[in-house]
Formats: C-alpha cells, structure tokens, sequence
C-alpha cells in the first residue's frame, strides 16, 4: 500500500515539474513607434474681468415647488393625501355583527388595562379593551327628508368586574348625551340554567 502512495505522489510531483518548466519567454515586439505628434497648445486662459461670479441669496435655497430637496422623499405627501380620502377612520372589532349577538365570556381585571372576551355567534373569542369600537354600525338619519345617514359604532367605555359598559357618541348631536349598553358576565337566565 505504501509503494502506491509512494508512486502516486512521485508522479505528481514529475507533472507539476513539467507543467512548471523554466521556458524562457520571449520578448514581446513593441509596436513601430507613430509618426512624431505635433503638441497641443494650451487652452488660452480667459482673462479674470471676463469671468462672472454668481450672487447667492437665501432664497435660493429654500425648497419650493421649482427646486425640491434631492434629500426628501416625494412619495410621503401623496401617500398621506389618499389615505385620507374616504373608508372607515376606526378600526371595528367584529363588525359583522350586532351586540346583541354577541356573549360576554370572561374578564381578566389584572394588569393596567382590563379586558374583556366575547363570543361570536361562530364560536370564536375576542378580546376587547377599553377604547376600542365593537359591533356593527347602527345608522342614523339626521335632517328630516331630505338629511343624510351617517353610522355609529359601540365603543368600550369601561371593563368592570361583572360586566362592560359600552358608550354610543354623537358627534353630530353632541348636546344629547351618549347612549349606554351594559354586558353582564352573567346574565339572568344563564344563573338559572347553572343552578338546575
């Protein structure tokens, strides 16, 4: 085994001798030399009274709608200007249904911030803080016949130990005070039904 590895390795050794051969190279031609270039003068020089010095005020460096600033991205005004423009302005937690349809599964009172789970009418759960609007939107008609409509959403007023309280504004009303709906953890006839 040891003889193969013997002539192994003399082998490469022989070719890379070979392919490292001390030829020596032959020098390269250089190309004839071109005929005798005649030199460029020298750009004439214009003289300093001819040379104009620009005047810079502070108005020209004030960004306006001809000059921007190469710095600024473009696309954050346009961006803010169509967000904007019309959809809902709140975030609604279940607004597919109505309050009533929804059940009052727990509250956790520990923490900062209490918070309160519902149930929708699917089976799943949903958590509710103080502030958040929930529900679907109830409409409202202001202005006799010829009025406009406009929605209102419940809001989470308080997360109390046995019940939410949900408050209903009225921007446009805003001398009426709030409508308030209560939530109890344990409604009346949930009490009879664990009892028997």
């Amino acid at each position: 085994m040891s003889n193969v590895i013997t002539w192994s390795f003399a082998a490469c050794l022989v070719s890379a001798g070979v392919a490292c051969g001390t030829d020596i190279a032959k020098p390269v031609p250089q190309p004839a030399a071109p005929a005798a270039q005649q030199p460029v003068a020298a750009a004439p020089a214009l003289p300093t009274s001819k040379v104009t010095k620009l005047e810079f005020s502070e108005n020209d460096f004030v960004e306006n709608d001809k000059s921007r600033d190469p710095f600024r991205s473009f696309t954050i005004g346009v961006t803010s200007a169509t967000t904007t423009r019309g959809g809902p302005q709140t975030r609604v937690i279940l607004p597919e249904y109505s309050i009533d349809e929804l059940k009052l599964a727990a509250i956790v009172m520990s923490g900062d911030y209490p918070r309160a789970m519902v149930i929708d009418p699917g089976g799943k759960g949903w958590v509710l803080r103080r502030g958040e609007y929930v529900g679907r939107a109830e409409m409202v008609h202001v202005g006799g016949a010829t009025g406009s409509d406009y929605q209102l959403h419940w809001r989470v007023d308080r997360v109390r130990a046995q019940d939410v309280v949900l408050l209903r504004d009225d921007p446009a009303q805003p001398g009426i005070p709030p409508a308030t709906k209560v939530i109890p953890l344990h409604p009346e006839g949930d009490d009879k039904e664990d009892k028997l």
